[in-house]
């Protein structure tokens, strides 16, 4: 799939890890509420991200910014990201 990265999500708040796809000509910050309804439904409503919430690499540490295309970051696929 050309259009779509698959990576792993670890969200620290409720100690889970999924893999899912991301498109990739979305931006982070709808990526990152996608994320969240997801998790929330996954969780049963266990999981109520904010506006607080980021993503981030897990092997940098690096902050991605809400406003840049996924395609123009280096997330790849099997890339390990952290939403907190």
């Amino acid at each position: 799939m050309k259009n779509k990265v698959l990576v792993e999500v670890l969200v620290p708040n409720i100690e889970q890890k999924y893999d899912v796809y991301l498109p990739v000509n979305k931006r982070i910050g709808n990526i990152i509420i996608l994320l969240c309804r997801a998790i929330n439904e996954f969780t049963n409503g266990m999981y109520l991200g904010d506006s607080s919430v980021s993503l981030y690499n897990n092997q940098t540490g690096n902050k991605y910014n809400v406003n840049e295309l996924l395609r123009k970051t280096d997330i790849r696929n099997g890339t390990v990201l952290v939403l907190m």
